[in-house]
């Protein structure tokens, strides 16, 4: 895991992407150079009201590793207020957070749902940045809203599945999977846990890897607090039980690791 950083970070631009979706990029003097695709930072409230920070995963960096951005859903007041920072606002930021995905050297297959489909752009661009050329990514919407397709689409080749058939595969990723007879050699995943559950069981099925990012609730982001954990199937080190600290031990894990 990278040092982490606590910084004062610039708003560069913010724009609403989708229904309550926003897509801010801020311009950092440490965090963005140190991360790596699957990590997240921690967002503070400007209102003393609101103590705990907010974990947001790192959607894209740019070239130069000075800015990062950000997409995120609005899920109360805090993401509220987040929403309507613009230009030249600043905002306090830790990071980066969380371990990310460990990226081979073999045919990728990116899997991600709702909200957690914001860090595969990052992962899909250091995948091609890295040579890699047999990358599929395979995203699944609610309907046709279908927001960071587009940025998806520079890096590899996007499939998609609506759960209200209005575009592509009517039904979820693993539907997408099976219809576009699809083959990997590693699965890259984020989404809601019943998506990742599907995941891992068609990755076991295919003797394939699966790496998956878990999306827990967090308060302190540092491993402190326990109160992130998800069921292992070896005992935590820190903890001496069977559990995983999602913020410090994941949020990528093997899917073999965890119990979903």
């Amino acid at each position: 895991m990278s040092e982490k950083y606590q910084e004062t970070a610039y708003v560069i631009c913010q724009e609403e992407i989708g229904t309550d979706i926003y897509g801010m990029w801020i311009k950092t003097e440490n965090i963005a150079a140190k991360a790596v695709p699957g990590q997240f930072v921690s967002l503070y409230s400007a209102d003393g009201s609101r103590i705990l920070p907010r974990p947001i995963s790192i959607c894209e960096l740019n070239n130069e590793k000075t800015a990062l951005r950000l997409v995120y859903r609005i899920a109360g007041k805090g993401t509220e207020e987040f929403s309507n920072l613009k230009s030249e606002n600043v905002i306090k930021v830790t990071g980066p957070l969380g371990n990310g995905y460990t990226m081979k050297d073999n045919r990728a297959m990116l899997v991600a749902g709702g909200i957690g489909v914001p860090p595969m752009v990052e992962l899909a661009k250091e995948l091609k940045r890295k040579g890699l050329n047999d990358i599929k990514a395979v995203i699944g919407y609610r309907n046709n809203e279908m927001f960071l397709k587009g940025e998806l689409e520079k890096y590899c080749q996007v499939y998609v599945a609506t759960e209200d058939g209005s575009y592509g595969v009517k039904g979820n990723v693993i539907d997408a999977i099976k219809e576009y007879n699809l083959e990997a050699d590693t699965i890259y995943s984020c989404g809601p846990k019943p998506m990742l559950k599907a995941v891992a069981s068609y990755a076991e099925g295919k003797g394939i890897e699966a790496q998956i990012s878990l999306e827990e609730r967090m308060a302190c982001g540092i491993g402190a607090c326990l109160g992130c954990v998800c069921k292992s199937k070896e005992k935590d080190a820190h903890s001496n039980v069977n559990n995983k600290r999602v913020c410090v031990d994941g949020p990528v894990f093997d899917s073999r690791e965890v119990e979903l």
